[in-house]
């Protein structure tokens, strides 16, 4: 599912109106009742309440008339609040407008009217009414919509602060009013809405935090827009789905064996973090990895060996220290030799002789190299090297090692995590899978995906080492980076999701989402998505 910018959906819906010849007003009238039937889904006892109807001068405004309209037909008691006066409003909105006045015309001569509409047209005129129009059960939010590009200023300011202080619930239209479409940060301030019925496609600020948080539940209304016309503005952002990473997972034969499924091989460890190395070993085997080899200093091998029962290892000359360290590159490269892929940097500390390690085997590697942890937190004194290394390469940073990486700050990276990631794939060719409530994969043309699973409940330690695996197994199987990234992130998520639904958010464990791995790719690949 596309995640469009302000810009690409107004582009889209320009599109659709003047060459494929949709009149905007019929758009308009798809959006509204789309709305509407979102609205009393979210409701269903809205039948019994008063409904209060927040409209300004634009189309966002017009989609709340029609909505209304809707509201009014069922005899649901509707007021309407205009912000504006009613002979500023023109265009599409302007005819809805006037299909509501008519409305309660009409409701008027049969003496079954009980809907009003009142201008606010200034603070003045707000204080006047403020009582009015905050004595409702349900508020309709159509005041801004996704061409806001400054921050809400004057009585808007005022109404927004109000309604986000009453205790009614609001159903914002398209967008909440104020919430930047593009970044999920308000403009100034934002509505806080406890759903929202949107059009075509999701807005990246819908999904983006805190946008997140001011959207509530979300829905996408079908109005229309041709797929077409979509592609033709090939959008950049994708919505990962369920169905859609189900689709990456073949049968496997009745007469397949272990070499099938790739050889994966880790590069992990070191004293105080051997749990690390197992535990993103023991996640690339649940998820389907053929063989697994873990490459771990020779002075833990011992202590390593019992908690990977099922992979293989390879002790590497570590000179007593226990640490991987330059001397071990020749025992490497040869046991690389028969691999698929190569993950590097779960536990592997920061010494000096490790760093010269991991950037002669970036220079020589010819097989896709997943990168974690330490090792990222060594490549960022000089993330150059990327540019020389042979084969496909896959960093899956948190926001501290993306901002250590991208020579910035964390509060940087979390205020615009798409951009961020999507620079830094973009400048060396590479994948990024930036880490967080909403993961982002961003790929090396600037393609990203956003995953929208996962939970609090994984914010401990080995959570990232586990996606290592997961991520490093799909691509020794096989899948190319752009999929076993997406694949992997999305996994790890619902293994999380269903970790908290089972257990709570307190306290679940690494070591126990390795373990509901399986049965979450069963359950998804047996899921009827029709």
């Amino acid at each position: 599912m596309y995640l469009v910018t302000a810009e690409e959906i107004q582009k889209m819906d320009g599109e659709t109106i003047d060459s494929f010849g949709i009149p905007g007003r019929t758009l308009m009238e798809s959006a509204g009742r789309g709305a509407y039937t979102m609205l009393v889904q979210t409701f269903p006892d809205i039948f019994s309440k008063n409904v209060g109807v927040i409209a300004g001068r634009g189309n966002n405004g017009g989609d709340a008339f029609v909505v209304a309209r809707y509201l009014m037909e069922k005899n649901i008691r509707t007021n309407i609040f205009i912000l504006c006066s009613k002979n500023k409003i023109t265009g599409d909105a302007k005819a809805n407008l006037d299909l509501v006045e008519k409305l309660i015309e009409e409701k008027l001569i049969t003496n079954n009217n009980n809907s009003s509409i009142t201008e606010i047209t200034d603070l003045d005129t707000f204080k006047q009414n403020r009582s009015k129009l905050l004595h409702h059960d349900i508020f309709v939010d159509g005041i801004l919509g996704t061409g806001l590009n400054s921050d809400v200023r004057g009585f808007f300011k005022n109404v927004i602060e109000a309604l986000n202080q009453s205790k009614s619930p609001i159903f914002s239209i398209d967008i909440p009013s104020g919430l930047n479409a593009d970044t999920g940060k308000p403009w100034g301030i934002s509505i806080n809405a406890t759903a929202t019925a949107t059009f075509a496609h999701p807005k990246i600020g819908h999904l983006l935090h805190p946008g997140d948080k001011h959207t509530g539940e979300l829905e996408v209304v079908d109005i229309g827009i041709p797929k077409f016309i979509t592609e033709k503005f090939n959008p950049k952002l994708n919505l990962l789905e369920e169905k859609d990473i189900k689709l990456l997972f073949q049968p496997r034969h009745s007469e397949s064996h272990k070499g099938n499924f790739g050889h994966l091989l880790i590069l992990a460890g070191s004293p105080g973090k051997t749990g690390a190395a197992a535990l993103a070993t023991n996640a690339a085997m649940r998820c389907g990895t053929g063989l697994v080899t873990l490459g771990i200093p020779q002075s833990l091998n011992a202590t390593v060996e019992p908690q990977v029962t099922e992979a293989m290892t390879c002790p590497l000359p570590d000179e007593g220290q226990g640490i991987l360290i330059e001397s071990a590159f020749k025992t490497i490269i040869e046991t690389a030799k028969d691999k698929n892929a190569i993950a590097i940097g779960p536990g592997i500390g920061t010494d000096k002789s490790t760093k010269k390690l991991i950037e002669k085997l970036i220079k020589t590697l010819d097989i896709p190299i997943i990168m974690d942890a330490d090792c990222l937190n060594l490549i960022a004194e000089n993330p150059q090297i990327l540019k020389k290394a042979k084969s496909d390469i896959t960093l899956t940073p948190h926001p501290g090692e993306m901002a250590r990486l991208a020579s910035t700050t964390t509060e940087e990276i979390q205020s615009n995590r798409l951009e961020s990631a999507r620079n830094f794939a973009d400048e060396f060719s590479i994948t990024i899978v930036l880490k967080g409530a909403n993961t982002i994969i961003s790929l090396s043309d600037k393609k990203a995906f956003l995953c929208p699973v996962g939970n609090p409940g994984m914010a401990s330690g080995g959570m990232g080492d586990v996606l290592t695996g997961m991520i490093a197994g799909f691509k020794a199987q096989g899948f190319s980076s752009e999929h076993a990234s997406i694949t992997g992130a999305y996994i790890h998520g619902l293994c999380g999701d269903m970790l908290a639904e089972s257990m709570g958010t307190f306290g679940f464990l690494a070591s126990d989402m390795i373990k509901t791995i399986p049965e979450t790719i069963a359950q998804m690949i047996h899921k009827d998505f029709t």
